[in-house]
């Protein structure tokens, strides 16, 4: 899997794109009913910042702000890091790792087409984890 590009990997189906104006209530509605934990905010079709559901609890919920009246142009991670489709897999999932996230944009040209999550990985990775895990106690039992 780490080896697939990201093209391969992004799920266009959740590439919630959003205006810097949107209320976080919208968002996290719109996020909500797409199912989605990041939502990107574009500006003349430009990639500008990512809002996570992350975002929302540490920088608008534990800091007691009005959903309601609150921009995501005003809780947003700017200039987020992003990759592009031709890159691995993997390539996304260490850049996630080392710099604490688990949204990256997939953009090309500037202009976001996608987003991969570091969930992707960990359901069949975990699966495989916890096959692999009940084969060797299995092995050690029968010692």
């Amino acid at each position: 899997m780490l080896d697939l590009l990201v093209r391969d990997v992004m799920e266009p189906e959740k590439c919630l794109t959003l205006p810097p104006e949107t209320t976080v209530i919208a968002a996290a509605e719109l996020m909500a009913e797409r199912i989605c934990g990041a939502a990107m905010i574009v500006e003349n079709g430009r990639l500008t910042g990512i809002f996570t559901e992350r975002d929302a609890l540490f920088r608008v919920v534990a800091c007691g702000l009005d959903t309601r009246a609150t921009r995501l142009a005003d809780v947003m991670t700017r200039e987020p890091r992003t990759v592009e489709p031709f890159m691995t897999y993997g390539y996304a999932l260490v850049m996630m790792q080392e710099s604490g996230f688990r949204h990256a944009p997939v953009v090309e040209n500037g202009r976001p087409i996608g987003i991969v999550t570091s969930r992707k990985a960990m359901d069949p990775d975990l699966e495989e984890f916890v096959s692999e895990a009940n084969r060797r106690k299995h092995i050690r039992v029968g010692r």
